[in-house]
């Protein structure tokens, strides 16, 4: 069973073209398809879902579709907040936040604290987020610790390195889904998904729905996970040990 699942939520503006609409209105589409595979998630075992919703090239995109995303954000945030918190999920926001407008950072603090006793799904959602971004930063924070003198630089490991990152805390992935057709990761949770299965689908994000996911996790289930391990008997990896070591 697949417990993290991450999306690169890639088509929307595709999907818009197709049909001779305005991209916006693709993006629209693509947050009910958003919603959509939310309240999939715990009827099909998964614990965490990652989207990536704003990448930090996405800032390089015509101003206009820029002003439309923000505002999609401000409305889908006002608007299903209130259902996510009843239905216990509890929201985590990754990213640099720093380039996104106050109000939405007062939004997105507003909503983690609103949800951060919820039990349900955890609901991670990637806003300004560039993941070579995210490793020079926790470098830098790492750096200015040293220089503090709050630790050693011999003290730096893998596992010391990750409690910089956004995501500290987070098991890392067991499935990447990128719809759209492409296959990269385009500088989504490098670190993160070292070990972590790849799904690459033809399917359009705003045409995503439970189905679609319920194939991606029958896929994912047929795949054999041995972290650099053999398959023999004894040398088994116990996923469900690393997975309750972390959230």
């Amino acid at each position: 069973m697949a417990h993290h699942v991450a999306i690169i939520m890639d088509g929307n503006g595709r999907w818009a073209k197709k049909r001779l609409m305005p991209r916006t209105m693709g993006h629209r589409k693509g947050a009910e398809a958003a919603r959509s595979v939310i309240e999939a998630c715990p009827k099909l075992g998964v614990k965490i879902l990652t989207l990536y919703a704003f990448s930090s090239e996405n800032w390089q995109r015509p101003q206009d579709e820029v002003t439309e995303l923000m505002q999609l954000l401000r409305h889908y945030l006002g608007k299903e907040l209130q259902n996510l918190h009843q239905n216990k999920v509890r929201l985590c926001f990754i990213g640099n936040r720093d380039y996104l407008e106050e109000d939405i950072q007062q939004q997105l603090l507003a909503a983690e604290k609103l949800t951060q006793a919820n039990d349900g799904l955890i609901l991670q959602v990637a806003l300004s987020y560039g993941s070579r971004d995210e490793m020079l930063r926790a470098v830098r924070d790492y750096a200015a610790d040293v220089q503090a003198g709050k630790v050693a630089p011999d003290q730096l490991s893998a596992a010391k390195f990750e409690t910089y990152l956004d995501t500290a805390g987070i098991a890392d992935p067991d499935l990447l889904i990128r719809t759209g057709g492409e296959q990269r990761l385009s500088n989504f949770l490098l670190w993160q998904s070292a070990y972590t299965e790849l799904y690459f689908t033809e399917i359009l994000w705003p045409d995503f729905d439970m189905a679609c996911l319920e194939a991606a996790l029958a896929e994912y289930a047929k795949r054999e996970r041995r972290f650099g391990r053999t398959e023999q008997v004894g040398e088994a990896v116990n996923v469900t040990t690393i997975h309750a070591e972390q959230v």
